[in-house]
């Protein structure tokens, strides 16, 4: 049965459902390797080998990472005879960054209008005293 991302609604509620659906698919995509292939196949079908060639992730860690995202439903897959090619479900990818949008605050057209301000690609500046400062130990 396909997940769903939770409603604005079911989130304020303080239902778990939602919490729970919304961190299972944040889980799918906090791997590096499976960030490689999703960007790999942003732009359109790939079969597994042009993936594997792009990324330089090998069997049979692809199929694994691709079962994960296959799961989630953060990519489609269409067999042609023996190959299997996948692409971004990017209808998907709108509804967990328009879920993100709502727990930030904004509106859940806001993340698909462009409307948020893109984040920067600036680093992040260091707080004085260096940036290991929040880890350092006070006796």
């Amino acid at each position: 049965m396909p997940r769903s991302v939770a409603e604005p609604d079911q989130m304020d509620t303080g239902t778990f459902t939602g919490f729970d659906a919304m961190s299972e698919l944040l889980r799918a995509l906090a791997h590096p390797l499976r960030l490689q292939i999703l960007h790999a196949v942003r732009s359109g079908q790939l079969s597994v080998g042009e993936i594997e060639e792009r990324t330089g992730i090998g069997q049979p860690g692809l199929s694994q990472q691709l079962s994960i995202l296959r799961k989630a439903e953060l990519v489609q897959s269409e067999r042609s005879g023996k190959q299997v090619f996948y692409q971004v479900d990017r209808e998907r990818l709108a509804e967990i960054g328009a879920a993100l949008a709502v727990l930030g605050g904004g509106s859940v057209g806001e993340s698909a209008s462009g409307d948020a301000p893109p984040p920067s690609s600036a680093p992040a500046e260091a707080p004085a005293g260096g940036a290991a400062r929040f880890a350092r130990v006070f006796r």
